[in-house]
């Protein structure tokens, strides 16, 4: 089932199934350097990340990361959707795609259906979003999508310096 469908994109709740493309994704070294490694080594890990990760927020949340699947092949390129940290007032946006598969405005074009939802279906006034400081890529896109830099944080004391930055309902 597609939770949201854009020109080029379908996102879809990520499913076991998914479990070799997770694997793929979070040990790209991007992935790695950006997001941090995760200690996903083996489809079985993987299996467990979607349960304990994106499954278990639909269930309770109702949101989670998705799936970004190419409409022409179905083929899973990356991932994005909101996360609830609970070191953050609100939810925030993530993204995060297979190298063969950016520079291609496909991260826009699903985050801007994820901002949408958020926004329109799911009430939220205000999105966050955090990049390490290092993460010009991932900065300019936030800019794009219409976010502002609010300030530098840590998500626990002992955590790397991130950027922050805010969306709030048009």
């Amino acid at each position: 089932m597609h939770i949201f469908e854009t020109k080029r994109l379908f996102l879809n709740k990520l499913t076991l199934q998914d479990a070799p493309f997770i694997l793929e994704l979070l040990n790209d070294p991007s992935w790695i350097r950006y997001i941090g490694d995760k200690n996903v080594r083996t489809l079985k890990a993987a299996k467990e990340y979607i349960k304990n990760g994106p499954q278990k927020s639909y269930a309770q949340l109702g949101f989670g990361l998705y799936a970004v699947k190419l409409k022409r092949s179905g083929r899973a390129i990356g991932m994005c959707g909101l996360l609830q940290r609970d070191t953050l007032e609100h939810a925030d946006i993530g993204f995060a795609f297979l190298p063969k598969h950016t520079g291609k405005g496909y991260a826009f074009e699903s985050s801007e259906a994820v901002l949408k939802h958020a926004h329109s279906i799911l009430g939220m006034k205000q999105i966050l979003a955090i990049t390490s400081t290092d993460n010009l890529a991932s900065e300019k896109l936030l800019l794009r999508l219409g976010f502002n830099f609010s300030k530098l944080i840590r998500l626990t004391p002992a955590s790397e310096e991130l950027k922050l930055f805010e969306n709030s309902a048009r």
